[in-house]
């Protein structure tokens, strides 16, 4: 479903656990109360911490999954 320019964005706190698919736009607050935002329609969030980009995915998590 798209947004349209007048929905706020959403808020998601971010987790250690879980891979979260969100539905965007997205704002995020990290632990130190900071906020990361993007206007995309969908946004993938590391939980794993191995991101360089957190807290968005670069799927850092797969050379650990693959036993790399």
């Amino acid at each position: 479903m798209p947004n349209s320019p007048s929905d706020r964005p959403r808020r998601i706190r971010a987790r250690r656990e879980g891979p979260m698919l969100v539905e965007g736009p997205v704002e995020v607050e990290l632990e130190d109360g900071t906020t990361a935002s993007s206007d995309r329609f969908r946004v993938a969030l590391c939980t794993c911490r191995r991101s360089r980009r957190f807290p968005w995915c670069d799927t850092s998590h797969r050379d650990k999954a693959r036993g790399h």
